[in-house]
């Protein structure tokens, strides 16, 4: 029987080594796997379209599915999701000591609509009513100089910073904070930059006990053209991810006593996540994520960056839209 080729590029992550290996195949596909970061994943995939399934941002792509049809449609499989409390920096004289002293301040970012930003602003605005209009947003490069664009509409004040860096004007006290999925460089152990929540991990963990909602930084995108033909690779691919998932999460339960990553206390980790979260704390699928996705979707409507909230039909391939038994 022949395969179909596909090509794939993602983050190398241990959810997906068995995928790009072959220990666990993609039914009916033959892979040519690609590993990048996302700096230069996106781009190419916005721009040039070069992949055939690919890892992609997520609220990236809730805006181009807000106009319409656009050449990738999503599976509900989430290769990336991140807790966003500890991306909230702060210059450490400004005197800021709890969410609500953000309002009237300068807040940088280095994309708008980036989805760390995306989720840092929803949990702020639902968790302690402090708006994206209550802040002025500084938008610039986070290492160096440039300038950034910002998605058009906007209810917000915007100024771009084209002559510094973010991290260091965060530094100096140009501006009064940052929100960045990529830790600035000036935070440092110097004292100038501090992280808003100081205990981020307990702040997280009590954010999902109350809300359940575990943000979603990436979505996986397959090309239109091949999921309106071959009908069949939807599923394939969400059952080789769930496969390869659940191929990671056996892994990291230990083998004997013997730690599969190097870290002293995974064990323990393991068993406080799961108390927490359950055993599939990773899960894939609309329905597993109802909490996240319609919160998600909200955020992207409120703050300007969708012109209607968006729905699971107009996210996700609609033989995906059940949860699949793998």
């Amino acid at each position: 029987m022949s395969v179909l080729p596909i090509t794939f590029a993602c983050g190398d992550y241990d959810r997906v080594a068995t995928l790009r290996d072959g220990r666990v195949p993609v039914e009916g596909c033959a892979l040519t796997c690609f590993d990048m970061e996302p700096e230069e994943l996106f781009p190419r995939i916005l721009k040039n379209k070069e992949f055939d399934v690919s890892e992609f941002s997520f609220s990236s792509y809730m805006l181009m599915a807000a106009k319409g049809p656009w050449e990738y449609i999503a599976i509900p499989v989430f290769p990336s999701r991140m807790f966003r409390h500890a991306a909230i920096f702060v210059n450490a004289k400004a005197g800021i000591a709890k969410p609500e002293d953000l309002r009237g301040r300068r807040m940088g970012v280095p994309s708008y609509q980036m989805t760390a930003a995306l989720v840092a602003r929803g949990l702020l605005a639902d968790e302690y009513g402090v708006k994206p209009s209550d802040m002025t947003w500084v938008v610039g490069e986070l290492e160096h100089a440039g300038h950034v664009d910002v998605p058009p509409g906007l209810n917000v004040r915007v100024e771009h910073a084209d002559t510094k860096p973010l991290a260091a004007m965060l530094a100096s006290g140009e501006i009064d904070a940052m929100m960045t999925a990529t830790m600035p460089s000036t935070f440092n152990g110097d004292g100038k930059v501090a992280r808003l929540f100081k205990n981020a991990r307990e702040a997280e963990r009590a954010y999902y006990a109350k809300t359940k909602i575990y943000p979603i930084m990436h979505v996986l995108v397959l090309r239109r053209s091949l999921a309106e033909q071959y009908q069949w690779l939807p599923a394939s691919l969400y059952k080789a991810m769930e496969q390869a998932k659940q191929h990671t999460l056996k892994t990291i339960d230990g083998h004997g006593g013997v730690l599969p990553a190097t870290l002293p206390w995974l064990v323990l980790e393991l068993e406080e996540t799961r108390a927490l979260m359950g055993r599939d704390f990773w899960p894939y699928g609309v329905a597993a994520n109802k909490p996240t996705l319609d919160a998600m979707t909200r955020w992207s409507y409120e703050q300007g960056l969708t012109p209607r909230r968006l729905a699971p039909d107009d996210l996700f391939v609609k033989s995906t839209l059940e949860q699949f038994k793998v």
